[in-house]
């Protein structure tokens, strides 16, 4: 398996988790891989830490930005760092399983000509219980429309992001998906594969503090406005990008009616 991963990782603040969350990308049965982890801000506690973050390994590349450029500034700054042929999508306080990588890269070897891969999640609590599995569909773009599939654990070919231009500011909230949607429209289906294993655990608990779950309304904003981009540069007619019935954080794309 010769192919190298890049798990960037964007921090802005220090949290309890954080270490945790680094330990378990350094954990991994895979070890071609580089951890690339970007401090975003001045928080104090952050900033006392860094020289312990930088010596767990010396696969972690440690970046500081003085300037806090939110998340989409952050990732492009890793993005720009990264020697891997892939890069993995990780939040700061979430956890991945030893196996992820070894997964990702199998797969890789598989399907040398993949540009996305993404594999089924679940939830973690602060006492370690995992819970509401997401098992997903093999690539299905119309899915895809509703709702972020990919997310985690998302995996994308280094040099596609950078062809695309990488994240996108003024997406916060929403970047990784703006991010899925504009790759998709650079690729074909034939190169997103799916992997049917649970590779990434979202830790979901009381004192989260993302920007999409602080500011909802404003995440769904930016989405269905990626959505809308894509949709236009795929050339499809759409009436209305609207909430799901019943799911408010999902997308409904109501086409127009043909001529």
């Amino acid at each position: 398996m010769g192919e190298s991963i890049s798990v960037i990782l964007p921090i802005h603040r220090w949290h309890e988790h954080v270490v945790g969350s680094i330990r378990s990308v350094l954990n991994q049965t895979f070890r071609d891989f580089e951890c690339i982890v970007v401090v975003n801000g001045t928080d104090q506690e952050l900033l006392s830490n860094l020289p312990m973050i930088e010596s767990l390994d010396p696969r972690i590349k440690l970046i500081f930005r003085e300037e806090n450029g939110h998340i989409s500034a952050a990732s492009n700054t890793a993005l720009e760092l990264a020697a891997g042929e892939f890069v993995a999508l990780m939040d700061h306080d979430d956890l991945l399983p030893d196996h992820a990588l070894y997964f990702l890269a199998l797969e890789i070897n598989s399907h040398p000509d993949l540009d996305i891969i993404y594999s089924d999640e679940d939830k973690i609590d602060e006492a370690g219980r995992r819970y509401e599995p997401y098992f997903k569909t093999d690539w299905n773009h119309e899915l895809f429309l509703g709702q972020n599939i990919i997310s985690h654990l998302g995996a994308y070919r280094t040099r596609l992001l950078k062809e695309i231009g990488g994240f996108r500011l003024g997406f916060e909230g929403s970047q990784d998906y703006d991010l899925a949607l504009r790759a998709v429209g650079a690729t074909q289906p034939e190169k997103i594969r799916h992997i049917p294993r649970v590779l990434y655990h979202w830790r979901n608990f009381a004192s989260a503090e993302t920007f999409s779950i602080t500011q909802q309304d404003r995440a769904r904003e930016t989405a269905r406005r990626a959505l809308k981009e894509h949709l236009e540069q795929q050339s499809v007619a759409v009436a209305a990008i609207e909430a799901a019935p019943l799911s408010p954080g999902y997308h409904r794309v109501r086409r127009a009616w043909p001529d």
